[in-house]
């Protein structure tokens, strides 16, 4: 199949609930980055984390639609998984900038993230499709935790509760790392095994 057809395959059918609900969570991603950065350094960030919780939901229903409502689309099985990663990722960036999560940790994920869209792009050119696994999907749930709570990071550091040294907000976003590196491992894992699959047909 040519490009060209399978642009208009992707863009078929995308009008539905789900695919608009994975639409809204990217438009909120540059409104979150700009609540964000107007709200006083020190300060939590309530509005953002309003926001940054309305598009989490999304990510919740959207998946859960499609499946229900058998609308299923090509567009949906690009872009939700896309709108999850780069909403995290934008999050992720922006604590690290505020000085609230550590690069190294956002260093890590954004090389993970990286490395699966690089493995998605090759082996949607083979015509393969691998799913998100378990580690994966529970990897992105403790994102959002660790995210939800690093907005309440001056509250955390201010109550000097730690675990290992870190407050709650870090020290899960670490526990999230390792899970994440888990995920990767176990997607290559599959990816492989799904081409050497294909490759005996």
């Amino acid at each position: 199949m040519v490009v060209k057809d399978r642009i208009r395959k992707l863009f078929t059918n995308v009008w539905n609930v789900p695919n608009v609900l994975t639409m809204l969570r990217l438009v909120l991603i540059p409104v979150f980055v700009v609540v964000f950065w107007n709200t006083p350094a020190g300060q939590d960030r309530i509005a953002a984390l309003i926001i940054f919780a309305a598009a989490s939901i999304t990510d919740f229903f959207d998946g859960m639609l499609a499946r229900r409502l058998n609308q299923i689309t090509d567009f949906g099985k690009l872009f939700d998984p896309l709108a999850d990663k780069v909403m995290v990722v934008t999050a992720l960036v922006c604590q690290a900038l505020a000085g609230v999560f550590p690069w190294a940790a956002v260093a890590l994920v954004g090389a993970k993230e990286l490395v699966m869209l690089l493995g998605g792009i090759f082996m949607l050119s083979r015509d393969v499709v691998v799913y998100a696994n378990y580690v994966g999907k529970t990897a992105q749930v403790f994102f959002i935790l660790s995210l939800l709570l690093s907005f309440f990071h001056p509250s955390l550091e201010a109550a000097s509760f730690r675990l290992l040294g870190l407050t709650p907000d870090v020290f899960l976003l670490w526990v999230t790392v390792v899970l994440a590196m888990a995920a990767l491992v176990v997607y290559a894992a599959g990816a492989l095994k799904t081409l050497r699959a294909k490759g005996k047909k």
